[in-house]
């Protein structure tokens, strides 16, 4: 008998899978996650122990159904510009296509964005021969709004290189802003009809408190760390967002998907493990979170598990605050 997923708990057991974009495409779930390996090497603020070099695509018709892996649908091998590290991915649909968006580092160990394309959701995908023009970093998440006009969010601290590019160009040793300093937002572009490239250059997305001052570097319970998502409620888009060292799920509101957008608080407090990294999909009535822990190998940080919960929203459009481990083991009592 096949396992039901329930929530808080791993949708799949046999392998370990993070970073979980969900979409609804053709009446199911379809969740595009990164594949987290076996890595001997030690544990840095680089990521390299990230090592992840395919993608498999999972489904769930309900959540009363047990999820399915569709097998590999890309292989960094089988992408002509890229070498190593295929982190968190996201997918569209446009055109009559379906789309997987990725990072990988080139053969300059430099993070760029790929895309690849497929006729069926679960793929098998097949890549362009190239990154996309003027693109860097990791995490992309695409947006395809109610007019049809696609747009993409990238970016990420530390490992993700983010911080080496406020100059416009890379820079090896370049340095995020001091803590007193507005904090780097996540890029932001508007791809092109074809989704293959940017329409114009990315530009920063500034998050700002209730007043009107952007987020500190320093204020790392709210800046903005990796992992951006920005999904659309109520005619409202919402940012949200990994906060990195204090390991929260946090999220901001605009009415313009280019922001600003205003901090309003945490939706998901901190999971096992030092990294978070979700999505939010709705799926017939009710809106749900994707994200991922370390709780199926017991605690080893790089390899992760994905998992769900409801999510749900107040009557102002804030969203209340989740707790996976609500009655279990917490975050303090796992990662001490």
């Amino acid at each position: 008998m096949k396992k039901i997923v329930k929530p808080n708990t791993p949708l799949m057991e046999h392998m370990y899978t993070a970073d979980p974009s969900a979409h609804v495409f053709e009446g199911k779930i379809y969740i595009y996650p990164s594949h987290d390996l076996d890595h001997d090497g030690p544990s840095t603020h680089e990521g390299e122990h990230y090592s992840m070099e395919d993608y498999h695509v999972l489904s769930i018709d309900d959540f009363e159904s047990p999820c399915v892996d569709h097998g590999e649908s890309l292989h960094v091998k089988d992408v002509p510009w890229a070498k190593k590290q295929m982190w968190a991915p996201d997918a569209a649909y446009k055109n009559n296509k379906y789309y997987l968006f990725f990072p990988a580092k080139d053969t300059n160990d430099i993070f760029r964005i790929g895309v690849a394309t497929s006729s069926k959701p679960a793929g098998p995908f097949i890549p362009e021969k190239d990154y996309i023009p003027g693109s860097f970093s990791i995490d992309p998440a695409v947006l395809v709004d109610d007019d049809d006009k696609a747009f993409m969010y990238f970016g990420g601290l530390w490992g993700g290189q983010l911080e080496k590019w406020r100059t416009g160009v890379y820079l090896p040793d370049g340095e995020g802003p001091a803590d007193l300093e507005p904090a780097l937002g996540p890029m932001a572009a508007e791809l092109s009809e074809d989704m293959l490239t940017f329409k114009a250059k990315p530009q920063e997305i500034l998050i700002v408190d209730e007043e009107g001052n952007p987020i500190l570097a320093g204020d790392e319970s709210r800046r903005y760390f990796e992992g951006p998502w920005v999904h659309k409620y109520k005619g409202i888009y919402y940012l949200s967002y990994s906060t990195g060292t204090t390991h929260t799920i946090a999220y901001a509101m605009s009415k313009n998907p280019q922001g600003p957008f205003v901090y309003k608080g945490t939706i998901l407090t901190p999971v096992i493990g030092w990294t978070t990294h979700h999505s939010i999909v709705q799926f017939e009535d009710k809106w749900y979170l994707f994200y991922h822990d370390c709780s199926l190998s017991n605690g080893v940080d790089h390899k992760r598990c994905v998992k769900y919960t409801e999510l749900k929203y107040n009557e102002d459009g804030t969203i209340q605050t989740i707790d996976p481990y609500k009655g279990s083991k917490s975050f303090d009592e796992v990662n001490l």
